[in-house]
């Protein structure tokens, strides 16, 4: 669903965010938000040579001359001699990028205030990502700040009050300004108080020569009345937890224990050799992580970094009182009445082969005051965990606080050692204990068990509580009710369903907020009745929609749904404070307005009357579009056939003012990834809106609309096998047939020049686009793969949706490998990946050794590397350098053109 709960922090991207409940997307209130608006900055114009950006030390990029006997990429242009130095796009480009981003936006808990956080430009220096950062465990630190690296960050806070007429983003008249915090300092971890009085944030030095010295972040809390900032506590340790509120006047904080000492220093030479055993025959799998373990000097390091002391803040005085000794925390979670605490860390012995997440974990339930009162579990290492899907640790997981008691456990166990190959039944059993009881020396008790692997409880009351269990080999997908006051009744199916089927699905319960700042079931007058928030999918496209479901009688009432030629979308209530039931009379929420042209906006609408009444609505929001210049451009959501009969989708983008008769036939790009299925039904439906807002990203490929070309965007791919069989097996043969098929499609519209098509991805689109470059040559002019793993042998322990091993599919981990195929590719390949990746299983080895496969094989070829970037690319000069080489790269194979390369 569009809002997920019990969210605690704001994040740093575009957001509408309601008190500790959900954050919406200024943009579009939903996961695939908009990217931000950026300024318009100098940049070179089509067909001119490459102005620097500043950086031509940190960039060095090959490209491979090469001959081949296709005549027809020989001809447009020879390879390029190497160039250094970052580069710009053509001004058109950059001017789309380069729109600045609108504030941040969040409701207090009381829905009287809101809350306007305001952001950098996106695309940070290539300077901030170059900062110096410490890869342990799985995890990127930066040591200066004992927090992690490449955080985002807001640069203001404003506050404006809840108004019938408030129009956002809102006049500076009407905001109080967060003030008091030093110049030359960002803010992260930006939270309401229960009581909406406080607002807390951490801030750090920005590190620029005239700011203040970098440091551990520091807790700062600002009357939300006044505006007044003042600080409460330096010195904390962001790495695993943020501050957390407790009751409202309390913050926990996890800091840098007084005495840590200097960081371990690096030995000058190795003091022997590095060793692991496993003499004792333990079988224990593991994908491809990165940034692990290596040595006793990464393990000391480590937990340097990450060993913390609990303490608690007191808001209004600034008393600050010890909780626990030092320990590697990793999480403190107050329960919902502030009495008690759940506190875990990490212990040794460390791991060289997963990352910390798997690494020995204590769970303990203290009181407030730090005293423990019982211990919930000692988890061994878990290097052990089955590679396949529905695996789990074995042990408690899932610990946490019922949110609709004010203190009690909530934890899930697993009775088949959390290998999903293990028959059993039940497969996991949900255990309570209220923290009184464990206090006490009471045990737990069960609550409920399941045979699918349980993904969690959505609560409610004693009453009523949603269980949510799952199966990945068949796609199932089980919603129960169960009474959690009475265990012994058992659950109750609600659904019970294929969750790749899009078309059945019935929506996602909505939360509402209580008294004791958790989210719990929206139950309408108190009854067994939920509200359910839905997308809507259908043949025609998603019509998002509002049902109120009773439960016991399974019949759902349509309250409201998306009509052409809007997509609306439903957000968070807003009339649920208190505690005062949810009524149908007088119901109020925030939703979306968008159009294919239209920027998405934010409204409130209200049933006054009830269902059979009329609504009413408001506007709340008035963003601007955020990429005028193409704000014309011409959408489709199109529909054609494969030819084993499964539909296909795509979007289908042409340029502003294109007429076909005028103009002919366009240059195209392709891009897209692709995705597995287990049901041909599933893999046909409709997963888009023809009345969706286009919202393009730093580097989507919308941006070359500016170019003129037709883009097709988003086709399905998918690789289907019903029953036993996998669809990795034949993973080549359906993946050509879907690119025949699309470009067929535009063949037959006649917008796309067929010679001049082009194929991309990122990730996995990208080992795509290198595989139809390899088995499908005839249909593209080139290629483009960012950011991919070419050779399966090096990630032998599954990758993406693959279960088994090499050893057990080695057949299709070679057939589907492109680096095996290097000596098929005869057209040109522009391969780009990130010098620090840290995705699983995308080293950027995966390129570096892909592009000397093709260059040995004579492939038209180039690589660029860019530093410090990682799986996606942040930095400035790395975004505005990569939309450089796509469009020479473009230029060059799809529009017969030759551009100067100057080397800077």
């Amino acid at each position: 669903m569009l809002f997920t709960a019990c969210m605690h922090k704001l994040p740093t991207r575009t957001l509408v965010h309601c008190g500790h409940s959900a954050y919406l997307p200024l943009t579009r209130l939903w996961p695939r938000t908009a990217q931000p608006k950026r300024k318009a900055v100098l940049s070179s114009a089509r067909g001119q040579h490459c102005p620097s950006l500043g950086s031509p030390d940190r960039s060095h990029w090959c490209c491979a001359s090469a001959t081949t006997q296709d005549a027809s990429v020989a001809a447009p242009s020879a390879m390029k001699p190497p160039t250094t130095g970052y580069c710009l796009p053509p001004a058109e480009i950059v001017e789309i990028v380069d729109q600045p981003p609108e504030p941040s936006l969040s409701f207090s808990p009381d829905r009287k205030k809101v809350m306007q956080l305001y952001r950098p430009p996106p695309l940070p220096p290539i300077s901030e990502l170059a900062r110096p950062e410490l890869k342990l465990a799985g995890l990127r630190v930066d040591a200066e700040i004992f927090g992690s690296s490449r955080m985002g960050y807001s640069t203001g806070i404003a506050v404006v009050t809840m108004t019938d007429d408030l129009m956002i983003p809102a006049p500076v008249s009407l905001e109080t300004r967060i003030h008091g915090v030093p110049e030359g300092c960002w803010y992260n971890f930006v939270q309401w108080s229960d009581d909406s009085k406080y607002i807390s944030f951490t801030i750090r030095s920005a590190g620029g020569p005239d700011d203040p010295a970098r440091g551990p972040l520091e807790l700062w809390v600002a009357d939300v009345e006044t505006g007044a900032a003042r600080p409460l506590l330096p010195g904390l340790n962001t790495i695993f937890d943020e501050p957390t509120w407790m009751g409202n006047d309390s913050i926990i904080n996890a800091v840098v224990p007084e005495g840590a000492g200097p960081a371990p220093v690096k030995p000058p030479s190795a003091i022997g050799p590095k060793v692991q055993d496993n003499t004792s025959g333990k079988k224990a799998q593991a994908r491809t992580y990165q940034d692990l373990l290596k040595d006793a000097y990464d393990e000391d390091t480590f937990e340097y970094y990450t060993n913390t002391e609990l303490v608690a803040v007191q808001v209004s005085t600034g008393k600050v009182t010890k909780l626990g000794p030092s320990r590697l925390y990793t999480a403190v979670a107050p329960s919902p009445d502030g009495e008690y605490l759940l506190v875990a860390w990490l212990e040794r012995p460390f791991s060289y082969n997963v990352p910390c997440g798997r690494f020995p974990k204590r769970i303990q339930l203290w009181d407030k005051a730090g005293k423990v009162i019982h211990e919930l579990a000692s988890l061994p290492l878990a290097e052990d965990i089955p590679i396949a899907f529905n695996s789990c640790r074995q042990g408690p997981r899932s610990v946490g606080w019922r949110s609709d008691k004010p203190a009690e456990l909530v934890w899930t166990e697993a009775q088949d050692g959390g290998d999903p190959a293990v028959e059993a039944s039940p497969r996991d059993i949900v255990y309570t204990m209220p923290a009184n009881c464990a206090a006490n020396g009471t045990g737990p008790q069960q609550l409920a068990q399941t045979d699918l692997r349980c993904g969690g409880v959505f609560w409610g009351n004693e009453d009523l509580a949603l269980i949510y269990e799952s199966e990945w080999k068949t796609r199932r997908s089980v919603v129960s009710t169960f009474a959690p006051g009475k265990p012994e009744q058992g659950l109750q199916v609600l659904f019970d369903r294929n969750y790749e089927d899009a078309y059945t699905d019935p929506g996602s319960p909505a939360s509402r907020r209580t008294s004791l700042g958790t989210y719990v079931l929206a139950m309408v007058d108190n009854q067994k009745k939920l509200l359910m928030q839905g997308s809507g999918a259908s043949p025609e496209g998603n019509k998002p929609f509002l049902d109120v479901l009773d439960v016991e009688t399974k019949q759902s009432q349509r309250l409201w749904q998306s009509s052409p030629p809007f997509l609306e979308d439903t957000g968070s209530l807003l009339n649920d404070q208190h505690d005062k039931p949810i009524t149908l009379k007088g119901l109020s929420m925030l939703f979306t307005r968008e159009t294919n042209l239209e920027t998405p906006q934010i409204y409130i609408k209200k049933w006054e009357e009830g269902p059979d009444g009329p609504s009413s609505e408001r506007l709340l929001t008035h963003f601007p579009h955020p990429h005028p210049s193409i704000k014309d451009l011409q959408k489709e959501v199109i529909r054609y056939k494969r030819d084993d009969g499964i539909d296909m989708t795509a979007t289908l983008y042409l340029p502003p003012g294109y007429n076909k008769e005028k103009e002919g036939p366009l240059p195209c790009l392709i891009w897209a990834y692709p995705r597995e299925f287990k049901s041909k039904d599933a893999a046909g439906q409709m997963r888009k809106s023809p009345f969706s807002f286009s919202s393009i990203g730093d580097t989507s490929p919308l941006l070359w609309l500016a170019r003129r070309y037709a883009i097709l965007d988003g086709p399905t791919m998918p690789i289907v096998a019903e029953g036993d069989e996998e669809p990795n097996n034949t993973y080549v043969e359906q993946l050509t047939a879907s690119a025949r098929a699309a470009v067929k499609e535009l063949e037959r519209r006649g917008v796309a020049d067929t010679s001049k098509v082009a194929v991309g991805g990122h990730s996995y689109g990208a080992f795509m686009a290198a595989n139809l470059l390899a088995h499908a040559p005839d249909l593209f002019a080139c290629g483009i793969a960012r950011s991919g793993a070419y050779n399966r042998t090096l990630t032998p322990f599954g990758f993406q949706a693959e279960e088994r091993t090499l050893w057990e599919a080695t057949d299709t981990y070679i057939n589907m490998s492109p680096y095996l195929q290097a000596h098929k590719i005869k057209k040109p390949l522009l391969l780009m990946h990130g010098e620090d990746d840290n995705n699983t299983g995308t080293f950027p080895m995966q390129s570096e050794r892909f592009y000397a496969a093709l260059k040995g094989h004579g492939a038209p070829c180039k690589l660029v590397i860019l530093p410090h970037e990682s799986h996606g690319y942040r930095a400035r000069e790395s975004v505005m350098h990569t939309l450089y080489e796509m469009d020479q790269w473009l230029q060059r194979f799809c529009e017969d053109k030759q551009t100067p390369i100057a080397k800077l």
